[in-house]
């Protein structure tokens, strides 16, 4: 990609009428068009590279990858991420089958 390639006329034109469209569209809608392009974009961006530099891109990017370190969660946060992530809100709609007076107690 090179960044001092000059955009004709027509192309700068659409591409301003495309962000005023996007300014232009109601909150739930924009946000929607947000959504999609953060999902899309990378490919996008990768397919407009050449060969040379998406293998370039891929070297680079599976360097990074392997640099960086991602620290272990604690537990309390292991805990927040269950609690707020949403994997586990299915049991809000399973039915109370079981009550207090089922099994026998455990011991602490």
């Amino acid at each position: 990609m090179n960044p001092e390639v000059s955009h004709s006329s027509a192309n700068t034109q659409m591409v301003e009428s495309i962000i005023q469209l996007i300014r232009s569209l109601p909150p739930a809608e924009r946000q929607f068009l947000e959504k999609r392009l953060v999902e899309e974009l990378p490919e996008l961006l990768i397919q407009s590279l050449s060969l040379a530099e998406r293998k370039l891109f891929k070297k680079r990017l599976v360097k990074e990858l392997r640099e960086l370190s991602i620290p272990e969660l604690s537990i309390p946060e292991l805990m927040q991420l269950c609690n707020e992530g949403g994997s586990f809100d299915f049991w809000h709609d399973e039915p109370d089958i079981y009550t207090i007076k089922d099994g026998e107690a455990i011991e602490w």
